[in-house]
């Protein structure tokens, strides 16, 4: 996952006014995809902590008209969850047709924290998972099937999913985190497990190399967004949703010759004050 090549800094130079553009072209997009109501569009983001997917959700997202926007961030398991499959919760927090969930964290967690920790799935009562020693490839690329057909039962509803990865460096994540440590005003973003988990980093890249390698196909592919520059990684997801969304090309409903005429007769109507 070498993002090295990106050429972040010409990227970045022209980032706001280049995601402006982009976020007129969602906001149109998203009025056409909400009055056609015939795909639901699903936003996937992982990363790291610290990688920034909240204040990209600010910077990509605030402009959309919130009947139709949601965020699902994907805690810990509950109790209730872990008595289900383990998408259960994910179809819970699918949008309906016409809208657009943007999912801050997302069923690949199970992929993830799992592949770095097996023995948190010792206890959820998984058929044939007794111990440490049955959570094996095996177990992992039954999972990696299941992420894979799922988007693509979900394409055959109606639901399009766009996943991106904000690809982080060990060095950037050190100075945010400092960040949160020594300015108050980011205090409250410090949770001390980040610096718990920051002990697995080598063992966390393994397993999104996995899960990147294992789910990535050619209707559903990852988006690898090079995260250390905040503008560019923002730039670069509005841009791939933008043009994704114009491919997918959803137009107001047609209204019929009928209809028109119809219409046209309440005009006349109305502007006459007989309404």
């Amino acid at each position: 996952m070498d993002l090295t090549q990106w050429p972040t800094q010409e990227i970045a130079a022209n980032a706001d006014a280049t995601r402006e553009s982009d976020l007129v072209t969602l906001q149109k997009l998203q009025r056409r995809l909400f009055a056609q109501k015939e795909n639901g569009v699903v936003v996937i983001l992982q990363g790291m902590d610290t990688a920034g997917k909240d204040g990209l959700i600010r910077h990509v997202f605030s402009g959309l008209n919130p009947s139709g926007t949601r965020v699902e961030s994907f805690k810990q398991p509950t109790s209730v969850d872990l008595q289900h499959d383990f998408l259960w919760r994910i179809n819970q927090a699918l949008p309906a047709r016409g809208e657009i969930a943007i999912f801050n964290r997302s069923q690949y967690e199970d992929v993830l924290i799992s592949r770095v920790h097996p023995e948190i799935l010792v206890g959820q009562h998984l058929p044939n998972v007794h111990s440490t020693a049955d959570v094996t490839a095996k177990f992992f690329n039954h999972r990696y099937h299941d992420l894979r057909h799922y988007e693509q039962y979900l394409r055959h509803q109606g639901i399009v999913t766009y996943k991106f990865f904000l690809h982080l460096s060990y060095d950037e994540q050190t100075t945010r985190l400092a960040k949160r440590l020594a300015l108050p005003e980011k205090n409250w973003k410090f949770d001390p497990s980040d610096l718990k988990e920051r002990r697995y980093w080598d063992k966390y890249q393994a397993a999104y190399t996995q899960m990147l390698s294992h789910t990535a196909t050619e209707k559903n592919p990852w988006y690898m967004i090079p995260a250390d520059n905040k503008p560019t990684a923002r730039l670069l997801v509005a841009t791939i949703l933008a043009n994704n969304l114009a491919e997918l090309d959803p137009q107001y409903p047609e209204v019929t010759a009928a209809q028109h005429q119809k219409l046209q007769e309440v005009l006349k109507q109305l502007e006459a004050g007989k309404l």
